[in-house]
């Protein structure tokens, strides 16, 4: 490698005075690597191409989200899966038109391709995996943003779905990000796959000495009075076991929005019923036990 400084040459083509000045000084400033001849213009030349059809690239780009965002005939996955392809093909367009403009010589990157075939096969195994993931989970639509999913010990709803990972927002803030590769190959339960309706279970139990039929009104009538529970279907009591110290129901309610969190609506409706049980004398019961006393001479005392 070595550097060239070469005279001065009189100025030709259409470069008007001092632009033809500068043109010859940067193109003598050059560096021979090998049999190829890279000056000062040529660098700045491509930087100011690159940037240039950039900057196009990241303008048709965002053009396009805005046009896929407000279309009104496709669903949140869909709109993610059209940008993201759309995205892959302009910013690919754009490299392959920056080659030809630039007459970039690619048989001169064929020493590095062994490489970065290496590179791919070893360090860049799990994100091309999680990508590719990506795109099946937009393509077949198992999970989509808003979905409101459980994976492992996460709870939460999908707020985007990117290259890498998923993010999933807890009802606490909190935001995981899980990788696409996870939600492929582990059970996911997603709570909104085919309907958005889902059924919480609200375990109750009253006293032995309580009248069932009134018990179990009252468990209908603050079900039926949270906020967020659906009437159709309506709410539902199930007489569920004989337990040790009391009779245990289940409060069966319906809500459609649990990426509002189901804790909530469940302290509603059993704030609701400590008031009617209070009101109407229904008892919840507590653990009781008989202690039975043994005295020296035989005889017990309970």
């Amino acid at each position: 490698m070595s550097m060239i400084l070469q005279p001065a040459t009189q100025a030709s083509g259409p470069w008007p005075g001092w632009l033809a000045e500068a043109h010859d000084v940067l193109d003598q400033l050059a560096v021979s690597v090998g049999a190829h001849r890279v000056s000062v213009l040529d660098l700045l030349v491509f930087a100011i191409v690159s940037v240039s059809i950039y900057g196009v690239a990241r303008l048709a780009f965002r053009i396009i989200q805005r046009l896929i965002r407000q279309s009104h005939r496709l669903d949140p996955s869909q709109k993610v899966l059209i940008q993201k392809l759309a995205g892959l093909a302009i910013f690919g367009l754009a490299l392959l038109i920056g080659v030809d403009v630039l007459s970039i010589d690619l048989t001169a990157f064929t020493v590095f391709s062994g490489a970065l075939g290496l590179a791919v096969g070893f360090g860049l195994q799990k994100t091309l995996g999680n990508l590719i993931a990506g795109l099946i989970l937009l393509m077949d639509r198992s999970v989509k943003p808003g979905d409101v999913i459980v994976v492992g010990d996460t709870f939460g709803a999908i707020s985007k779905i990117g290259i890498r990972a998923v993010s999933v927002v807890t009802r606490d803030g909190k935001e995981h990000l899980i990788p696409n590769e996870k939600l492929m190959t582990d059970p996911v339960e997603n709570w909104s796959y085919s309907s958005r309706n889902v059924r919480l279970r609200i375990p109750v139990g009253v006293s032995y000495h309580s009248d069932l039929a009134v018990a179990q009104r009252l468990m209908l009538q603050a079900a039926g009075a949270a906020e967020r529970v659906l009437s159709d279907p309506a709410p539902t009591v199930w007489l569920k076991a004989f337990g040790d110290s009391s009779v245990d129901h289940d409060i069966l309610v319906w809500i459609v929005d649990p990426e509002l969190g189901v804790g909530n609506v469940q302290s509603e409706i059993l704030n609701l019923l400590w008031v009617l049980f209070k009101q109407h004398g229904i008892e919840i019961p507590f653990p009781q036990r008989d202690i039975h006393i043994r005295t020296p001479d035989g005889t017990g005392k309970g």
